[in-house]
């Protein structure tokens, strides 16, 4: 696809553009020429959402923190400008000020013109209820549907208004701007400033509501919160009260603590113990039987007593145990055991002498470990009923402990959701404190007419329609495959192209009468163009003689071109034969009433007569018959041996290759084939097996010629 093929295909059509643009503008014109002059009254709303010193108590720390909900509030704001509610308050007061002042803003429509005093008077009554009342009208009741019908026809209806309000925010500023254009200034003005009182009056109304019911709501919900969590520390406080409970982890820790010690001192006295009995057991094997018979009998006295003191020292020994260690038995205990050592050495003093003296001393130890071996064995029955005392003391303290912890987790969730509600109480309380207060700045005014925009409208109406003239013409541009020029032929087909023909304009030409004196004026094109493709057609049979002539399909020309050459080479001295293959339509036949014809050349052999014209002419009489049918194929090669002895050039009009073997019999005996190809033409599916046989003749297929091609100069030969 050229653009080049585009730029002409506007200049083909450039005057219907003209024309459709003119006429585009013109209407534009005519429509926009009777439209009002337009009225636009602004005001603005401070909002104080973005006024610092109305944020002072906020809870916001810093310029960031407050931007992240400015754009959420302006939005709702403007939102709230738009209900259908305000807009029909507006409406309401509009159709009020109308139909009961005598300077209304807009005359009553046609429809409505001929209200008699008591439909007005109604209408007021109705309006006015609505107005008061914040209602909508109902389009199911058929006195309101009609009222609403009077709004319509009055543009003051919801879908009107909406159209001429501009409603935005200022930029990055605090302000909501107003804006309402129509054809009257007092309407305009009229218009914002009752939007505005109604939106500041249902805004300051409703937020108050708001605000007071969610204060109410938690200070309830507060109430609530704080009930539940002293109700939650006086059932802790019961629970530690019913069963004795002051410190359940210093408790603890205290008896943890004993239990520690008593282990520590358990796990001693074992090892004093073990100690002791392997003492006594070393002394018990160093002494003799008749040693310790002697010695008992000398000191049994001195044992018995000994014992005595013994068995003391383990009584108090239980009780200092029992006791916890009590200090005040360590005297006592010291007491005891000095004693026990007293009376050992006044039982050493008694001992009489023996040649075994010298184990006296083994003796002494022996029973100073013994005895301190029997208050180990003592004090770790006491150790052990301690601790098994201990451990159920702190056995107990265990379910106490998680019950504690149960109550004391539900007091600290009480706790936090109170002190959540208190949180959010504080900051409704103070936001509804400080609550944003809306203000309209200055009350709107009517304002000067807007500037003209009637010639920017006509202006783009001419500048649309153009746009859309190109772009139709673009689309069938581009949605047309078929080929138009040279290029595009041996693109699509890959085969090389001999020359284009131009279009002879007019009724289809009479092949006898075409090369006469008084069409040499309209062929002259032609004829250079035909001269060129003569050219090309020798360069290519270098010296051969039979040129066959065929097309892909029906009214391509070929029968035209072939006439053509053959007029074209009898110009340049050469003897031409024009044989008319086309058995299915001779053409050629019929327009030169040639006296001899295929079908009897081919069989008998006739002789083809000489006469003085260039050119003869070999017809054929249209029989359903073919080529081959005339006579086989060896004898048919022969004729035409005998026939190039004869001419210079033989031409041969063949049927179009849709004829399938009716042209494919006939490109056998010839030299070189030429195709003619129709311009404005697609290459359709079927047409591509016709190619594709031209591609299997090789170097027997000549080129392409393009007829009906819109040239102005003859076409370079190109190949494919």
């Amino acid at each position: 696809m050229e653009l080049s093929s585009f730029y002409k295909l506007l200049g083909k059509y450039k005057y219907v553009i003209i024309i459709i643009v003119l006429a585009t503008i013109t209407a534009s014109y005519f429509l926009v020429k009777n439209l009002p002059d337009e009225y636009v009254s602004h005001t603005q709303i401070a909002t104080g959402i973005v006024d610092a010193s109305r944020h002072l108590l906020d809870n916001t720390t810093g310029p960031t923190a407050q931007s992240d909900q400015v754009s959420r509030e302006f939005s709702n704001l403007m939102e709230i400008i738009k209900l259908k509610k305000l807009i029909d308050q507006v409406s309401y007061q509009l159709i009020i000020h109308d139909l009961g002042s005598t300077t209304p803003f807009r005359k009553l429509n046609h429809q409505f013109k001929d209200l008699s005093p008591a439909a007005v008077q109604h209408a007021l009554v109705v309006f006015k209820s609505k107005l008061q009342n914040s209602e909508p009208l109902s389009l199911y009741n058929k006195d309101e549907n009609g009222l609403n019908e009077l709004l319509i026809s009055m543009h003051y209806d919801e879908r009107s208004l909406r159209k001429n309000l501009d409603i935005a925010r200022d930029e990055e500023s605090d302000f909501i701007s107003v804006s309402f254009t129509s054809e009257n200034p007092q309407l305009s003005a009229f218009a914002v400033n009752t939007l505005c009182k109604e939106f500041i009056d249902y805004y300051t109304v409703n937020i108050k509501r708001n605000e007071s019911n969610a204060v109410s709501f938690l200070s309830n919900l507060l109430e609530e919160k704080r009930n539940a969590f002293n109700q939650k520390k006086e059932e802790l406080q019961q629970y530690k009260i019913k069963n004795g409970i002051l410190n359940l982890d210093e408790q603890s820790k205290s008896i943890f603590a004993q239990i520690l010690a008593y282990t520590d001192k358990k796990l001693q006295n074992e090892k004093d113990i073990a100690s002791y009995e392997g003492a006594v057991k070393s002394i018990n094997g160093r002494f003799d039987p008749k040693d310790r018979k002697y010695i008992e009998s000398t000191l049994s006295q001195y044992n018995q007593n000994i014992t005595n003191t013994n068995e003391q020292l383990h009584t108090l020994n239980d009780e200092y145990v029992h006791s916890g260690f009590n200090p005040k038995y360590k005297p006592m205990l010291d007491s005891l055991q000095k004693q026990i050592v007293d009376q050992l050495y006044n039982s050493s003093d008694k001992y009489i002498v023996n040649p075994l003296v010298a184990k006296d001393d083994l003796v002494r130890q022996k029973m100073t470990l013994e005895v301190s071996r029997d208050l180990a064995i003592y004090g770790q029955q006491s150790i052990d009923r301690e601790l098994r005392d201990l451990n159920a003391k702190f056995a107990r303290l265990v379910p106490f402990d998680a019950t504690v912890k149960t109550y004391e987790f539900d007091i600290d969730i009480a706790g936090k959701e109170y002190l959540d509600v208190l949180g959010k109480y504080n900051a409704t309380n103070l936001q509804s404190n400080f609550s944003i207060k809306l203000m309209q700045v200055e009350p709107a005014t009517p304002d000067v007419a807007q500037p003209t925009k009637k010639m920017l409208l006509i202006i783009l109406s001419g500048l649309i329609s153009l746009f859309l003239c190109v772009l139709v013409l673009f689309i069938l541009f581009y949605l047309d495959d078929s080929v138009k020029e040279p290029a595009g032929l041996v693109s699509k087909t890959q085969l090389p192209l001999l020359g284009s023909l131009n279009l002879i304009k007019g009724p289809r030409p009479d092949l006898k009468k075409l090369w006469d004196v008084e069409n040499r004026n309209k062929m002259q094109q032609f004829k250079e163009l035909l001269r060129s493709v003569r050219f090309e057609i020798d360069q290519e049979l270098k010296g051969e003689k039979v040129l066959a002539i065929t097309s892909i399909g029906v009214g391509e020309g070929k029968t035209l071109i072939a006439t053509s050459l053959a007029y074209a080479y009898s110009a340049i001295n050469k003897k031409v034969l024009l044989i008319d293959g086309n058995f299915n339509n001779p053409s050629i036949t019929r327009n030169v009433q040639p006296t001899l014809f295929v079908e009897d050349y081919f069989r008998s052999n006739a002789y083809v007569e000489r006469d003085n014209s260039k050119i003869n002419v070999l017809g054929n009489r249209g029989s359903d018959i073919t080529l081959l049918e005339i006579n086989d194929e060896k004898y048919i090669h022969n004729e035409f041996e005998q026939l190039k002895l004869r001419y210079d050039i033989i031409l041969i009009d063949l049927p179009p290759l849709e004829a399938l073997n009716g042209s494919k019999e006939w490109i056998l005996f010839a030299n070189k084939t030429v195709a003619v190809f129709e311009a404005n033409r697609s290459i359709s599916g079927s047409s591509k097996q016709h190619i594709e046989y031209l591609k299997s003749l090789h170097n027997k297929f000549a080129g392409w010629v393009l007829n009906k091609a819109t040239i102005t100069v003859s076409s370079k030969r190109s190949k494919g």
